[in-house]
């Protein structure tokens, strides 16, 4: 197996490289970062194919206990009806994160190098942390099923949108003192960075809208981290993941009932299906809130992103002791990545 991760440039190269050597190979997302490497990585998927090797990305975020619960709990029609279809104006599914240049990684300063604001290397951010949000709607709304982007996805609006990082900014998150020459052509009137990690796309996933959107501060506020926002809306129950400062920033999982539905009618169904997550997930219980119900999560199961790194390789390490991947998984990635990269040519023309 090789392991391919980094600068992202040259990525879906090597990653066809490995392929075509005969390598499994196990790659840190995104895969790709423009539409070319797109259809050179769909490449790389049929001769992985031909030679029987397992090609993956890691997806962190389908280990992170409110995603797991969240589609859990959409799963059981009693608790979630059926999956709305939503309008523009309020889309059935949103996914928003928030991310920082500059913050704190295992209790250190992150230092990052040079090359990862520039877009032509890391890929815009319509590119790059989207990959899990549009993973995730595929994963959480049509579970185990293969999605096709030409005849399952109608890509309706993107764009794309600059944070400035200053000489100083850029010094305290890289330790250089200056912006390296490939970024100097890149500067603004005010000698600042205009680095295009911001993004927004909306779509279509047979039938159903969805709005994602990534955004990128340079740092975050006092006691602040990352953030991730996630709404479900079925015809019976809303599911919503929040992340906030009420949350201590801590993603949280709220239940609540759609127009037309009363809690009590809900309840009911929401604690027997809190009963049968006991099996695989014991100790979970429920709160009472104004607007519905706070899924309480025991600590154990709030592993942190390190871990699942880890959780990922072991899912991967199961492939390859059975020899394949699950029949949804291959074309659901190029599926994926013909998503972002069609919205990144859309938000730059």
């Amino acid at each position: 197996v090789v392991v391919i991760a980094g600068n992202n440039r040259h990525k879906t190269a090597y990653i066809k490289a490995g392929i075509d050597a005969g390598l499994h190979v196990l790659a840190d997302k995104p895969m790709c970062i423009d539409a070319a490497g797109c259809r050179l990585l769909a490449d790389a998927f049929e001769t992985a194919r031909q030679k029987d090797v397992l090609l993956y990305d890691i997806m962190t975020e389908r280990s992170e206990i409110t995603t797991v619960l969240q589609r859990e709990l959409a799963s059981r029609s009693a608790v979630f009806g059926e999956l709305t279809r939503g309008s523009r104006e309020h889309p059935a599914v949103i996914k928003e994160s928030v991310h920082h240049f500059f913050k704190y990684v295992a209790g250190n300063p992150i230092r990052r190098p040079a090359w990862y604001f520039d877009t032509t290397q890391q890929g815009e951010g319509i590119v790059d942390v989207t990959a899990h949000l549009v993973d995730l709607v595929m994963w959480t709304c049509f579970p185990e099923q293969a999605i096709d982007f030409d005849r399952d996805v109608q890509m309706l609006r993107a764009r794309h949108w600059p944070t400035a990082i200053t000489r100083a900014q850029f010094e305290q998150v890289t330790g250089l003192e200056a912006f390296p020459e490939f970024l100097q052509e890149k500067l603004n009137a005010g000698g600042a960075l205009p680095c295009y990690c911001n993004g927004e796309l909306a779509y279509r996933l047979r039938g159903v809208f969805v709005r994602i959107a990534v955004r990128w501060d340079f740092a975050a506020p006092a006691g602040g981290r990352d953030t991730h926002f996630s709404v479900m809306r079925g015809s019976r129950a809303t599911l919503i993941v929040r992340q906030g400062k009420e949350q201590a920033y801590q993603p949280e999982l709220f239940v609540e009932p759609a127009a037309g539905h009363e809690a009590a009618e809900l309840a009911t169904a929401l604690k027997q299906a809190m009963a049968d997550l006991q099996e695989t997930h014991p100790g979970l219980a429920l709160a009472p809130q104004d607007a519905g119900w706070h899924v309480l999560i025991p600590d154990k199961y709030r592993v942190g992103h390190e871990a699942h790194f880890r959780q990922v390789m072991e899912r991967y390490l199961r492939f390859l002791a059975e020899g394949k991947l699950p029949p949804w998984e291959v074309p659901n990635m190029l599926t994926k990545y013909r998503t972002t990269t069609a919205a990144l040519e859309l938000a730059q023309h």
